[in-house]
């Protein structure tokens, strides 16, 4: 599959987005700004920026706790993204979601979830609802190797496979399921195994690689969208922070953690433009350039937002 150089660009560029945006979200949390709980998805830039490169406006994701990058690789507002982390009345929850529950469906984001696995069962039934309304869209969800032995991970595979839904099953396995490392949580060493039970076809991808993941994307979900049912890709990667920020992260080491940096997708694939693509030194400089402004202008127009209204408070929690 020869992938076009403004395509090869515009990945460069997303993964670049996400991890500025989660750099800028790292310091502001430092700084106070943000409240809750922060999940960042550094080092994992390449897995959303791939698979959603391959979907449609009108496809479905579902997200998980680690979701920043899904949303922003579907195209989600920076601006309202960054204001929401920040409980910023501008924001896509009005300021009262905050960083795991990232929500918009007139792109297709059906939300991130901060429970373990609730994805999973989401994308089932949005896969289904367009087979049952016999359109195109293709659901994607995407999960960590954790939620892989949940009892929703094998309750959606099976319906998915009975039922020939259009639905793509992403599994990030970035090693560790919060603290726990894969090799004490699975009896398996790898979760494509798993989709065997259910005949559903399953790839193992290097997810630092942008283009490898892309590829097995579409093809994943031309299968999907031609009626041949559902897919499994489990995508090989590693988170650079921990679980959350501030975790003290005693369950692995820094040797283990520098190891993967080594591998950064970003820098990896910055290097490919240039032998490959013949990108040169200013062409990506004024990529940097204008995906940092970008950025900039979120963390300002978050910062200058206003805090939700106390008399709010009921909005939107009940229906009439």
């Amino acid at each position: 599959m020869e992938i076009a150089r403004d395509k090869l660009i515009e990945l460069y560029a997303q993964m670049l987005t996400i991890r500025l945006f989660e750099e800028r979200a790292r310091q502001l949390y430092a700084e106070g700004l943000i409240p809750g709980f922060v999940h960042l998805y550094i080092g994992q830039e390449a897995c959303a920026t791939g698979v959603c490169a391959a979907l449609r406006p009108s496809d479905y994701i579902t997200s998980n706790h680690r979701g920043h990058g899904h949303c922003i690789a579907k195209g989600a507002d920076l601006r309202r993204m960054m204001a929401e982390l920040l409980g910023r009345k501008t924001g896509y929850g009005g300021g009262r979601s905050g960083s795991m529950h990232i929500c918009d469906p007139q792109i297709g984001i059906l939300g991130a979830n901060g429970i373990v696995g609730a994805g999973l069962p989401i994308a089932t039934g949005a896969a289904f609802s367009s087979k049952l309304r016999e359109r195109e869209e293709v659901a994607v969800c995407f999960f960590g190797e954790g939620a892989s032995s949940e009892g929703t991970f094998h309750e959606s595979l099976n319906m998915a496979a009975i039922w020939k839904l259009p639905i793509v099953y992403v599994c990030e396995n970035n090693k560790y399921a919060e603290m726990t490392p894969q090799s004490t949580h699975m009896s398996v060493g790898r979760v494509v195994d798993r989709a065997a039970a259910y005949g559903i076809p399953a790839i193992l991808v290097d997810g630092n690689d942008v283009t490898a993941v892309y590829q097995a994307t579409s093809e994943a979900v031309d299968r999907a969208r031609n009626g041949q049912g559902p897919s499994l890709l489990e995508l090989s990667t590693y988170r650079w922070r921990g679980h959350y920020e501030g975790d003290a992260e005693v369950y692995r080491s820094k040797e283990e953690v520098s190891e993967w940096k080594l591998r950064c997708p970003i820098e990896h694939f910055r290097t490919r433009l240039i032998k490959e693509v013949g990108l040169n030194d200013s062409e990506i400089t004024a990529i940097d350039e204008r995906v940092t402004a970008c950025v900039e202008d979120a963390v300002i127009f978050a910062i200058e937002s206003p805090m939700p209204d106390p008399d709010d408070i009921l909005v939107g929690v009940y229906s009439a």
